[in-house]
C-alpha cells in the first residue's frame, strides 16, 4: 500500500475575497455650520458591541471622538490621566473629566489608524504614570518595543522584533517607575529610564539572563526577582544601575531561596509576597506552592507547607497579597456549564496530634465572587470585582460583600486611593466613592444623538445613554442635559451633502461620503482600506482521497483543527482563546485522550465545537507492525466512536483524520466505507517538532511567533490549520498553542474568520 506524506510545493498569488465587515459608520447628521455628527459601530463575534459618536468639521475635515468605550483603562500622567484602549484605537481623558483626546505617537482612529478589527493592543504604564511600554507592529507575531514619554508627547525604539504580546505584556516595571525589564527571543534585559538620553544603551550592557517576562517579579520596595532553574535571586533596583557599566563582572544578584522543580517560564508563574519574605509559586498552572525565603536549607526543622491542587481545567490564576500578608488564589475554570472561578485563602489552621497542638498553613475555599476581574485597594483592605453580572465591592479581610456597586456588565474598573475608584461599563465612565457618591467623567456608550435646536447660538450636541440626555459644546465635558431641544436630522447644508456608500471589501461596511454642492468634487471622510492581495509562499500537497481545503473563492474563512493525543495542555487556553473571539474549531480526539480526559471532552462538546476522530490510539498508520486494511479503520474508528459516547453520551462528526495526518488513498477509502469523510491540511505551522525531531529528521524547529507569520503568509480562504495540543516529549522552548491569540487576531485583522472544517467542506459544495 502506498503512503503519502502531504509534501510542499509552490503557489501562485491569490485575489483578495470579501469578508464580513467589523465597521459600519451610520446616522450621518449634518448642521447649517457644517458640522457632521455620525456614529461608528463595531460588532465582532467574542468581542463587546462598541460604538463610539463623532463630530467632523468639513470645512478642514477636522475630527473629534465624543465618547470612549472602556474595554480597557489606565491610570497614567502622575495621576491625571486615563488612558482607554478600545476598538477605535487609545484615547485619554482627564480624571476630572472630559472628552478622549488623542495622542501623537499612539495609535488611534482619529489620529489616521485605520480600524481593522482584533484585539485590543496592550501596553504597560509606569507606576506614575509618566511612561508606556508598546508594541509597534512590524509583522502579524513581531513588533518593535517603544517607551512613550506622556509628558513630553516623545518616544523612542528600545528593542527590534519583540514578540507581540499572547497573554502578558512582555515588560513589567519598577514601583519607582525608573526601571522596567523586557523579554526578547528568550532572554531577560533592563532598561533605565532617562528622559535626557536620547541613544539607547547596547542591549548586550543591559541582559540579565534567560528567561520570559514570567521569570521576572519586582515588590513593592523595589527589590527584582529572577527565576532562573530552581533558584530565586534578588536583586535591588540601584544594582541594575551599576550593571549598565559593569555587566561582565556583576553576578545578577543574591539568592533568595530555592524550589523544588526547575522554573518553566511557558507554563510556570511565581509571585513574591509584600514583605519579600515568601513566595507563591505556580508549577504548569495547576499546582500551587507556597514557600518561605531564604530558608536554611541544611538546619530546617521539619514543617509542612501549603500546597493547592487547582482543576486541569484552569486557565488564568489572579493573585491578591495584600501588605498585611492575606493571601487569596482566584483561578479561571473552563467548566460544561462555561467560565467560573475558584478562590481560595491561605489562612493558619490548628492542628491536635499526639504531641500536642501546632499552627499549620493552609489554602481553605471561599465564595466565588461574580465576575473574573479583581483589583486590591492600595491599603489592601477592599477589593472590587466586576466582569458580566455588574461591579461588587468586597471587605478583602473577611471576605464578605459590602454593596453592589453596579449590576451593569463592566468591563474595566481601577482603584485612584483607597476609597475611590474609576468604573466602566457600556453607558458611562464614573468616578466612584466606596460609600456610592458617583460622577461622570466620560459617555461610553449612546442610544440617540442630535444637534440642539438653538436659534442664534452654535448648536451643541445632544447624546443619550441609558434613558438620560447629556450636552458638549465638542469642548467641554458631557454634562446631564434636561429639557434640551433637540433638531431633526439632515444630510444637507448651504455648502455640503453626505451619504454612505458601501463598500464591498476591507473592514468597512460602508463609508461617510461628502459632496461639495458649492465647488466640485466628492470625497470619503474617513480614508478606505482594502486588504491585502494574498501570496502564498507554499501549499501541502493533499493525499488522494482527503479534504485539504475549502473553497479558494467567495468567504474569507479559515478553519483551525486542534489535534489532542495524550495531553490536556493547552486546552483550556485554547478554549478561552476561542470564546473570547466568537469562534468555533474543529477538535480531532483519539480513545486514549477521551479515556484520560472524559470531562475535557465534555465541556468541548458543550462549547458548541466540532468534535472528530483520530483513531483509537495515536498510532503511525505507516508503521509496518500494523497490517492496514478497511476492516482495521472501520474497526479503530468505530471503538472511537465507542469511547466518546461513553464520556459524552453524543457522537463524533464522521470526519477524521489519520494521527499524525499520514493518509492514502487506501486509508481514505476504507474511512468512506465506515461513513467518514477525511480531512486533510493545506498549511503545516511545524509546531509538532520537538528539539529531538529537528535533530533526528533535520526539519527546523521555529519559534512560535515565526510559525504564526509562516501561517499568514501561507494561508488563503479555504485553508485547514492544525495546532498541536500538548507538551512534546521531545522538549520545545515554546508553542504555539500558548499565542493563539495573536494567531486568531492577525486572521481577524487580515479580515477572515475561523470556521469547522465541516463548514468548509459545506462550502465547498
Amino acid at each position: 500500500m502506498k503512503l503519502r506524506f502531504f509534501a510542499p510545493v509552490l503557489l501562485c498569488a491569490v485575489l483578495r475575497f470579501p469578508a464580513a465587515a467589523l465597521v459600519n459608520f451610520g446616522g450621518l447628521d449634518l448642521s447649517d455650520d457644517n458640522r457632521l455628527l455620525f456614529r461608528a459601530d463595531v460588532v465582532q463575534s467574542g468581542f463587546p458591541p462598541q460604538n463610539a459618536l463623532f463630530v467632523s468639521r468639513l470645512t478642514d475635515l477636522a475630527l473629534t471622538q465624543l465618547t470612549a468605550f472602556p474595554e480597557q483603562m489606565e491610570l497614567i500622567g502622575n495621576g491625571r490621566l486615563i488612558q482607554i484602549r478600545n476598538a477605535f484605537g487609545s484615547l485619554r481623558i482627564p480624571l476630572t473629566g472630559g472628552l478622549p483626546q488623542a495622542v501623537a505617537g499612539i495609535p488611534s482612529f482619529v489620529s489616521g489608524k485605520a480600524v481593522t478589527g482584533g484585539r485590543v493592543e496592550d501596553m504597560a504604564a509606569s507606576q506614575d504614570g509618566r511612561w508606556l511600554l508598546y508594541v509597534e507592529p512590524v509583522s502579524h507575531a513581531y513588533g518593535n518595543l517603544i517607551l512613550a514619554d506622556t509628558q513630553l508627547g516623545e518616544k523612542k525604539t528600545v528593542a527590534l522584533d519583540i514578540e507581540r504580546p499572547a497573554g502578558q505584556f512582555p515588560a513589567c516595571w519598577s514601583p519607582d517607575s525608573r526601571v522596567f525589564v523586557y523579554a526578547l527571543q528568550g532572554k531577560l534585559y533592563y532598561y533605565t529610564v532617562n528622559p535626557a538620553q536620547i541613544a539607547v544603551v547596547d542591549d548586550r550592557y543591559r541582559l540579565i539572563g534567560e528567561g520570559t517576562i514570567n521569570s521576572v517579579s519586582w515588590n513593592r520596595n523595589g527589590d527584582f526577582f529572577y527565576m532562573k532553574g530552581a533558584t530565586i535571586f534578588k536583586v535591588r533596583g540601584s544594582e541594575l544601575f551599576a550593571r549598565t557599566l559593569y555587566a561582565d563582572f556583576l553576578e545578577i544578584g543574591a539568592v533568595s531561596g530555592k524550589i523544588p522543580f526547575d522554573f518553566d517560564g511557558n507554563f510556570d508563574r511565581f509571585w513574591i509576597a509584600p514583605d519579600a519574605r515568601s513566595i507563591l509559586f505556580s508549577k504548569g498552572g495547576r499546582n500551587i506552592f507556597y514557600y518561605p525565603l531564604e530558608m536554611d536549607d541544611f538546619n530546617t526543622v521539619e514543617a509542612s507547607l501549603p500546597y493547592l491542587v487547582i482543576p486541569q481545567c484552569s486557565y488564568d490564576i489572579n493573585v491578591l497579597w495584600a501588605s498585611s500578608g492575606t493571601l487569596t488564589v482566584i483561578a479561571s475554570v473552563i467548566r460544561e456549564e462555561g467560565p467560573v472561578s475558584l478562590v481560595y485563602r491561605l489562612t493558619s489552621q490548628t492542628d491536635t496530634g499526639p504531641n500536642g497542638t501546632a499552627e499549620r498553613m493552609a489554602f481553605v475555599p471561599l465564595e466565588a465572587p461574580p465576575g473574573f476581574s479583581g483589583a486590591l485597594s492600595p491599603d489592601g483592605t477592599k477589593v472590587l470585582f466586576w466582569g458580566d453580572q455588574g461591579i461588587v465591592l468586597y471587605d478583602y479581610i473577611n471576605w464578605r460583600i459590602l454593596r453592589t456597586v453596579s449590576s451593569r456588565p463592566a468591563f474595566s474598573c481601577f482603584w485612584i486611593s483607597n476609597e475611590e475608584f474609576v468604573t466602566g461599563d457600556d453607558r458611562r465612565i464614573e468616578r466612584v466613592q466606596a460609600s456610592g457618591t458617583r460622577s461622570l467623567l466620560c459617555l461610553s456608550g449612546i442610544s440617540d444623538y442630535a444637534f440642539e435646536d438653538r436659534s442664534g447660538a452654535l448648536p451643541r450636541i445632544l447624546a443619550q445613554t441609558g434613558g438620560v440626555w447629556f450636552v458638549t459644546d465638542g469642548i467641554s465635558p458631557w454634562a446631564e442635559a434636561p429639557n434640551l431641544q433637540r433638531r431633526g436630522a439632515s444630510l444637507v447644508s448651504g455648502r455640503y451633502r453626505v451619504y454612505l456608500e458601501a463598500q464591498p471589501l476591507g473592514p468597512y461596511e460602508n463609508l461617510p461620503m461628502i459632496r461639495n454642492t458649492a465647488g466640485v468634487g466628492t470625497m470619503a471622510l474617513i480614508p478606505g482600506i482594502q486588504y491585502q492581495r494574498e501570496t502564498a509562499a507554499r501549499e501541502l500537497e493533499a493525499a488522494e482521497g482527503f479534504f485539504s481545503h475549502g473553497p479558494r473563492t467567495g468567504l474569507r474563512e479559515v478553519a483551525l483543527s486542534f489535534d489532542l493525543y495524550d495531553d490536556i495542555t493547552g486546552l483550556p487556553q485554547a478554549l478561552d482563546s476561542l470564546r473570547r473571539f466568537g469562534f468555533k474549531a474543529t477538535f480531532f480526539l483519539n480513545g486514549e485522550f477521551i479515556r484520560r480526559y472524559p470531562e475535557a471532552v465534555r465541556i468541548i462538546a458543550r462549547a458548541g465545537h466540532e468534535t472528530a476522530s483520530m483513531f483509537f490510539a495515536p498510532i503511525d498508520l505507516s508503521d509496518s507492525r500494523f497490517r492496514i486494511n478497511a476492516d482495521f479503520i472501520s474497526r479503530g474508528l468505530a471503538r472511537n466512536e465507542d469511547e466518546f459516547y461513553q464520556a459524552s453520551r453524543g457522537e463524533l462528526a464522521l470526519l477524521w483524520h489519520p494521527p499524525y495526518y499520514v493518509g492514502s488513498i487506501e486509508i481514505a477509502d476504507a474511512a468512506a466505507l465506515a461513513g467518514y469523510r477525511s480531512s486533510g491540511r493545506d498549511v503545516d505551522p511545524l509546531d509538532w517538532v520537538s528539539r529531538e525531531d529537528a535533530r533526528r529528521m533535520g526539519i527546523p524547529q521555529y519559534p512560535a511567533a515565526d510559525m504564526i507569520d509562516r501561517i499568514m503568509e501561507d494561508k488563503r480562504p479555504g485553508s485547514i490549520i492544525p495546532v498541536r495540543l500538548g507538551s512534546l516529549s521531545g522538549g520545545r522552548s515554546d508553542y504555539l498553542f500558548l499565542r493563539l491569540n495573536v494567531l486568531l487576531d492577525a486572521l481577524v485583522r487580515s479580515g477572515y474568520t475561523v470556521a469547522p472544517v465541516s463548514t468548509l467542506m459545506e462550502h465547498a459544495k
